[in-house]
């Protein structure tokens, strides 16, 4: 189990986002050398956990439980053939590109050891959104086409993460899982449970104390209104 790449974006103005300040971060790049990673501070507050990648949504993306995102090199081939086009490194907005790794199958609240100091926890998995669609230029006929595609496929939406021990990382790092909790939820389980099976939801909260909070509360709305 590799990292193959770490990748920063730099905010850009575009004009598909729904961020206020009109700018993203998604376009992010392959880093040559080692790269800090560390807690970006609060949910709201703060940023990226990934030196020199900017985070301009704080609705959404960064802060504690959403300080890096991970994406599976095999899951980005398994795109390059669904849309018939080369797909590089960090083209899913991803920090981070591994090979070998489970990244789906990861247990919220699984730690992963990257090189000799960072320690990385699994707190879920990416809600697709407009300006990931339009940074992938796959609008369609459709206009919620690709989110849709996104979220139904075989590949599953890559893993958020919280830093547990900050380090340095960079390409060519081996990739160790250090810990597993004792239960079942995935990250793609989640991810269903939070898209098209929301019947699924009560049931994940026996990993609420791992989870990013936007997904717990989701799950925890859920299960007051439709459990009782």
């Amino acid at each position: 189990m590799t990292l193959l790449s770490v990748n920063a974006g730099r905010a850009k103005s575009v004009g598909y986002t729904d961020s206020a300040s009109g700018t993203t971060g998604i376009d992010k790049r392959p880093v040559d050398g080692p790269v800090r990673v560390e807690s970006p501070g609060a949910n709201g507050v703060g940023a990226s956990g990934v030196a020199g990648d900017d985070v301009c949504d704080l609705r959404f993306h960064g802060g504690a439980d959403r300080a890096v995102y991970a994406f599976a090199r095999e899951d980005l081939d398994l795109w390059e053939r669904e849309l018939g086009r080369k797909l590089a490194n960090g083209s899913f907005g991803e920090n981070l590109t591994t090979s070998g790794l489970d990244v789906n199958g990861a247990l919220i609240g699984e730690r992963w050891r990257i090189g000799g100091t960072v320690v990385l926890e699994v707190t879920g998995g990416r809600i697709p959104c407009r300006t990931f669609q339009g940074h992938l230029e796959e609008r369609g006929a459709d206009a919620k086409g690709w989110v849709r595609r996104f979220t139904r496929a075989q590949a599953g939406p890559g893993a958020l993460l919280r830093v547990i021990e900050p380090g340095e990382v960079r390409a060519g790092d081996p990739v160790t899982v250090v810990h597993r909790p004792d239960h079942t939820v995935t990250v793609a389980h989640l991810h269903r449970a939070a898209t098209t099976e929301r019947e699924l939801l009560p049931g994940t909260l026996v990993a609420a104390e791992w989870m990013e909070s936007g997904l717990l509360a989701l799950a925890r709305r859920y299960a007051d209104e439709y459990s009782g």
